[in-house]
């Protein structure tokens, strides 16, 4: 469940609430009579949830990355070399 808190408990508690979101990585939402909620959330968590948006905004882009997520926890795929990698890819580099 996430915290929650008021506008003025905020201004007052502030250390508070930045200390609770770094180590719980939970937002605290903030409200304010009157004014739309806002949440404190750790930059590095905001910044892999606009990156997720992000990839998920084309749908084929969605399918592949959903249908690898599934390969990985079924463990269907083999683990490879990077040269092997390279070669199936055909990304060998000519000497």
């Amino acid at each position: 469940m996430l915290s929650q808190t008021t506008y003025n408990q905020a201004c007052k508690n502030f250390d508070q609430i930045y200390d609770e979101v770094i180590s719980t990585r939970e937002p605290v939402i903030v409200s304010r009579e009157g004014y739309e909620s806002v949440s404190v959330i750790p930059k590095d968590e905001l910044n892999r949830m606009i990156e997720t948006i992000y990839l998920f905004q084309s749908p084929e882009n969605g399918i592949r990355l959903l249908d690898a997520l599934q390969r990985a926890k079924k463990r269907t795929n083999k683990p490879q070399t990077v040269d092997e990698l390279r070669k199936n890819f055909g990304l060998i580099e000519e000497v």
